[in-house]
């Protein structure tokens, strides 16, 4: 264990990604670091759990080539060299058949758009991977500016269900800095000079990554504690207390919250009122996101984005369309997420209820699909995963650094020109990093 001594003692609320790479980062400047996670395992949306024999990521996660914080820390971690690529394909299900539109071809064959609708569907894409100033497009719906440049028969064939999918309602709330950020990862390999994108992952998945990363947080000289929430953050003294729901309470001169921001607002006291009202007006989007392993696989993509309307899950990820089969013993792993808002009454639905109307709707789907293929089946429900982009987001999202002396707030909600993934958690770290030690 590397050893460090510091004069100030710094405690980190939170142990997903950003949390640990905080704790890394600061720990890896000579400070005391500490860090109160939550639940009883580490890694928070990035966690893995156990299906039958397999134990793999709770939520679907996938690596890009042009994902450099991401690979620059599994190269850290000792992990980037057995990184596996896969150029994967990507379907659509609409009119109740599969569609492959893995590339141009088979775009251009796409029997829901005329060639019009096709030729300006395509110019959008195209134009948005070109477009630099990202804020002002803060200042106009994803509705009102994909229809101005795609036109209205490809917006509600094509775009209005995809948005849908992810934002459900709130995408009339959501600006069109959402969907150029979307693009602009899908584009960022070719920006590089690649000619196309390959997803990746570690063999072992998240669960070998956050092994690797927790083991190197503690040879940092990083104290964890597991399974602590913490119901109370407040000044005391010098320091900032933070008291959690078990009892226990430890002091610290610096304190940094990861929690969304709508949490923090609720745990962190002595805010001012503007502080407050910022964490609580980000609005997010939650998950109930089945994972399951089958016997044989539903098909050969990647993705499959429904365009269809009444089913209850708004995608299918089949991971080991990616991800060798030999890492599932041989069987298939599918994800199949629905993204709601935090209040949502689905989030209460029982797990047969869940599970019963899931593997209806992939009955429906699959004509090849049977139960008797299932072999295990859980469910996650996260109810605040993705801030939205709302209009004018920039400007009214939360400071780091709060009115508190040494209480800082680092979440999600501070990414502003790219997607909820890894790639831009890490980066925001690395940048709060720089922040905190300023301050």
């Amino acid at each position: 264990m590397n050893m460090k001594s510091s004069d100030q003692s710094w405690g980190i609320v939170g142990g997903g990604i950003l949390g640990l790479t905080l704790a890394l980062r600061l720990a890896q400047r000579g400070k005391q670091v500490t860090l109160v996670e939550a639940a009883p395992y580490l890694g928070g949306l990035a966690a893995a759990w156990r299906l039958g024999e397999v134990v793999w990521d709770r939520h679907y996660h996938v690596t890009l080539l042009s994902d450099s914080h991401t690979r620059s820390t599994l190269s850290e971690l000792g992990l980037e060299k057995e990184m596996e690529w896969v150029v994967t394909r990507t379907g659509c299900y609409a009119k109740g058949k599969h569609h492959s539109v893995s590339n141009t071809l088979e775009f251009l064959r796409f029997p829901l758009l005329g060639p019009v609708d096709k030729i300006r569907l395509a110019w959008t894409i195209l134009y948005a991977s070109r477009l630099k100033h990202w804020k002002r497009l803060e200042g106009i719906t994803v509705a009102d500016w994909l229809t101005r440049h795609s036109g209205k028969r490809s917006f509600q064939r094509f775009w209005l269900p995809l948005l849908r999918s992810k934002l459900g309602e709130n995408y009339k709330l959501t600006s069109a800095a959402f969907i150029w950020t979307t693009i602009q990862r899908l584009y960022a390999a070719r920006r590089t000079g690649l000619k196309r994108e390959m997803f990746g992952y570690v063999p072992g998945g998240y669960s070998r990554i956050l092994e690797r990363f927790a083991r190197m947080v503690e040879e940092e000289g990083v104290r964890v504690h597991l399974g602590q929430p913490v119901q109370r953050i407040a000044k005391s003294g010098s320091g900032i207390a933070v008291a959690c729901r078990n009892g226990n309470s430890r002091s610290f001169d610096r304190v940094v919250v990861t929690a969304p921001a709508p949490l923090a607002a609720e745990i962190c006291e002595g805010l001012t009122e503007k502080e407050r009202s910022s964490l609580r007006n980000v609005r997010y989007q939650g998950i109930v996101c089945a994972s399951f392993l089958l016997k044989k696989p539903l098909s050969e993509f990647y993705v499959t984005n429904i365009l269809d309307e009444g089913f209850p899950f708004t995608g299918v990820i089949e991971a080991s369309a990616l991800v060798d089969r030999k890492h599932f013993t041989g069987y298939a792993l599918v994800y199949l997420p629905k993204y709601l808002p935090v209040d949502d009454p689905f989030f209460e639905a029982s797990d047969e209820d869940v599970e019963n109307q899931f593997l209806s709707g992939l009955e429906r789907m699959y004509s090849t699909f049977s139960r008797e293929d299932v072999l295990c089946f859980k469910i996650s429900r996260v109810r605040h995963v993705c801030p939205l982009p709302t209009l004018g987001y920039s400007s009214s999202v939360p400071e780091m650094k709060t009115s508190v002396p040494g209480l800082y707030t680092v979440n999600t909600s501070q990414i502003l020109n790219g997607t909820l993934n890894v790639n831009e958690t890490i980066q925001l770290a690395e940048r709060a990093v720089e922040v905190l030690c300023r301050a």
